[in-house]
């Protein structure tokens, strides 16, 4: 077979037969949609999709995202096709197993050809709208010739059922996002069975209400699946094109029906498809002028990166695009350092969300890459500043996008803007609602995406809206998400403190639970020469003040408790009782310090009491079995802060006397 016999249908079936045969070997895994989306995969990246495997991270390069993650084969099979260096071919035999880069479903940290982590269904169309925002954003401010690219997302049934896509087209729509396209393997099957078991929505119609373009396409003819694209790449709105396909296309006795959705094959069925199919190949064996056929197609994308290249030489603009790409993280402080000099000069009582906006003016000032927002609580988060114009469909170089009442939405846009890279989001809603776009943070840390969550009515201070609102568990249940920085800060000066650290981690996101009411200063004596290297909350925790009298307790605090704890210190020294005060802005940095730093803070000698107006679980980590944890295990109450402070236990009147009986005990 030479490679003039190579056709459509053989680079097509080899999709096919590496997924199929890599879900056998691996004894799990989804073969149905790689199968069935096998042909518009294969018209999209030969005759749409603009990528070069020999550079993965070229910034203009078309963001490919596979929504339906479970189908993670497709894509497996397509970056080893097209010639990426990861992955290869023992790789995708190992599917699935430990050491593989080939997980069950596509991981942005092992294979640099996955432009984000998808699984959860849903989320890699959301992340696709963020990457959409991000491009058209540089597009703005760089012009054609530099940034000029498109997102493909290929999504199926179940990203279009989940309440996130709901969200994420909503504002992909009203910022007419015409470069976002979504090709949906529009299969009639989920896992029980046929769609029309659980759903009888018009899709189609529901994406034309929020602003689309819609089409549909035959997803096993190429010439109609090329048609649908060509026609989505044009339209001035973001697109969705119905791919009416069978699911496990080739497999001649599941194809079509939910058994071979997220199940093996089996010998038999394999078999039966490598005849249906013409591929009378072994397992893992793709014919080497088909190889060819492939690597030919993916080498295209030099020619059309170099001349990219010499586009970006000719506009001028190439150092202003390597400056606006690069990491931000040696940035922040160094622009924090005057206005926290001026805040020690005159300690501010203040909320720590006004401390955050005060923050973050000189930041979006002198740092172009922030880009801020709100799920519509920009009056209440206080993430707009002078320097963040709003991003519209009209003006796409503002640098803050009103959201909407879209706390999922916005958590997934934002991963999909910091992973297409050149910005660096930031977004706030209230700390109650931050259980709504969980996953998205949680997806946030697995990718290593160092976006910044600004989480405003932290705590029973928040006050009248009660129980609803006032978050009591949340701040410890984000503390269990692993690589998410949760920074809690006490003032005005610990805040821009912990907006520096949370701008020096790019693979860290962070989230800054920020109180509604105002704060007492507890920081200013010794930070009028402030310096990013005297940031005293780097560390997680640090001893704000030492016992006068002998030390029998230390109070560690975190956010308006911090000066809780400084009032019951006073009061338990005026009993000859030495205490010190830790202020603990960030747990997550303390809990990574070396043992001897934790010692020297929480000595084994004395008493170790937390003070945090929220669940005391999780503190035992840190005060033992044999310290006092103060905290709040119930829901609050709908009353005045204070009131509310008063009423739970969190003053000096009612901690004194827990701590000395405990002392006596």
């Amino acid at each position: 077979m030479s490679e003039k016999e190579v056709s459509f249908t053989d680079m097509a079936n080899a999709i096919r037969a590496l997924s199929m045969d890599a879900v056998e070997a691996a004894n799990i895994g989804h073969p149905g949609m790689p199968m069935g989306m096998a042909d518009v995969a294969t018209v999209l990246y030969s005759d749409f999709l603009k990528y070069d495997p020999a550079d993965p991270a070229w910034p203009d390069r078309d963001r490919f995202v596979l929504s339906a993650g479970h189908g993670s084969m497709l894509i497996y099979s397509l970056l080893y096709l097209t010639g990426y260096e990861s992955p290869t071919l023992e790789d995708i035999k190992n599917f699935r197993q430990l050491g593989s880069p080939c997980a069950g479903h596509p991981e942005n940290f092992l294979i640099d050809g996955v432009e984000c982590t998808t699984g959860p269904l849903g989320q890699g169309l959301a992340m696709g709208v963020g990457m959409a925002i991000a491009e058209r954003h540089l597009n703005a401010k760089f012009g054609n010739e530099v940034i000029d690219h498109k997102t493909w997302v290929l999504a199926g049934d179940g990203c279009l059922m989940e309440g996130i896509n709901h969200e994420a087209i909503g504002l992909a729509g009203h910022l007419k996002l015409g470069h976002l396209n979504v090709l949906w393997d529009d299969n009639n099957v989920t896992i029980d069975g046929k769609v029309g078991l659980s759903s009888s929505e018009d899709v189609l119609a529901r994406y034309q209400a929020t602003g689309w373009h819609t089409t549909s396409c035959d997803g096993h003819d190429p010439a109609d699946i090329k048609r649908a694209l060509a026609e989505a790449a044009a339209d001035p709105r973001p697109s969705i094109v119905a791919c009416k396909t069978v699911i496990g296309k080739g497999a001649p006795n599941k194809q079509g029906t939910s058994g071979i959705h997220g199940s093996p094959l089996g010998a038999d069925e394999i078999a039966a498809a490598r005849v249906e199919l013409n591929w009378p190949h072994e397992p893992f064996v793709i014919p080497e002028e088909i190889v060819s056929a492939w690597r030919k197609l993916g080498a295209h994308g030099a020619e059309t990166r170099r001349a990219w290249e010499d586009r970006l030489a000719q506009s001028g603009e190439k150092d202003a695009l390597v400056a606006q790409l690069a990491s931000i993280d040696d940035k922040a402080a160094p622009a924090l350092q005057e206005h926290i000099r001026a805040l020690a000069a005159e300690p501010p009582k203040v909320a720590s969300r006004k401390a955050s906006e005060m923050a973050l003016g000189p930041l979006t000032e002198k740092i172009e890459q922030l880009i801020g927002g709100s799920a519509d609580l920009t009056g209440s988060n206080n993430t707009k500043t002078k320097a963040t114009t709003p991003l519209t469909a009209e003006d796409y170089a503002g640098r803050y996008v009103y959201y909407g009442i879209r706390e999922f939405g916005m958590a997934a846009a934002m991963n999909g803007m910091f992973l297409h890279g050149g910005v660096v989001p930031y977004g706030g809603t209230f700390l109650i609602f931050s259980d709504y776009a969980r996953n998205a943070i949680r997806l946030s840390a697995l990718q290593q995406a160092g976006v910044v969550y600004v989480l405003t009515h932290d705590s029973i201070g928040l006050g009248e809206d009660g129980p609803t609102h006032q978050p009591v568990e949340q701040v410890m249940s984000l503390r269990l998400i692993p690589n998410l920085n949760v920074f809690r800060p006490a003032d005005a000066i610990e805040t821009a403190e912990c907006w520096a650290l949370a701008l020096q981690t790019p693979g860290t996101p962070s989230v800054l639970a920020l109180s509604r009411q105002n704060l007492p200063p507890v920081r200013g004596e010794g930070d009028a020469e402030w310096t990013p290297e005297s940031n005293r909350s780097a560390k997680g925790a640090y001893r704000l003040k030492g016992a006068e009298a002998a030390r029998k307790v230390v109070l560690i605090a975190t956010g308006s408790e911090v000066s809780v704890a400084l009032d019951t210190a006073k009061a338990l020294e005026e009993q000859g009782i030495g205490a010190d005060v830790v202020s603990a802005p960030c747990l997550d940095l303390f809990g990574a310090q070396d043992a001897a730093y934790q010692d020297e803070l929480l000595p084994a000698d004395a008493l170790i009491v937390s003070v945090e107006a929220g669940v005391t679980q999780g503190w035992e980590r840190f005060t033992g079995r044999n310290g006092l944890n103060i905290g709040l295990d119930r829901f609050g109450a709908s009353a005045p802060a204070a009131t509310l402070f008063e009423h739970f236990g969190f003053s000096a009147d009612k901690i004194v006397p827990q701590i000395i009986n405990k002392l006596n005990a």
